[in-house]
């Protein structure tokens, strides 16, 4: 006997509706999460910023501008994840 076995394509990769209810409430955590993060950045650049020149090339100014442009990647990094997570779900 000789036949051809059909998959049904589109409910292979489906999520489940738990699966998703749960992705869902981590994308709201990460929302919550890049909020804290972006007003902490915008809180020590604006340290930074009230430096003078002078003291912005010190160490002290150095490391405010390195900790700016970590919590700018991590703020990148989290609107990836919720993408990349909106994406899995659809």
């Amino acid at each position: 006997m000789t036949g051809t076995i059909t998959v049904d394509k589109t409910k292979r990769n489906k999520m489940n509706k738990k699966n998703r209810k749960q992705l869902d409430e981590a994308i709201k955590l990460i929302y919550q999460a890049n909020e804290i993060v972006e007003r902490i950045k915008e809180d020590e650049q604006e340290k930074f910023d009230n430096l003078s020149e002078g003291l912005q090339q010190t160490e002290k100014g150095q490391k405010l501008e390195c900790v700016g442009s970590n919590l700018e990647d991590a703020f990148s990094d989290l609107e990836s994840a919720i993408e990349n997570i909106n994406s899995a779900i659809e």
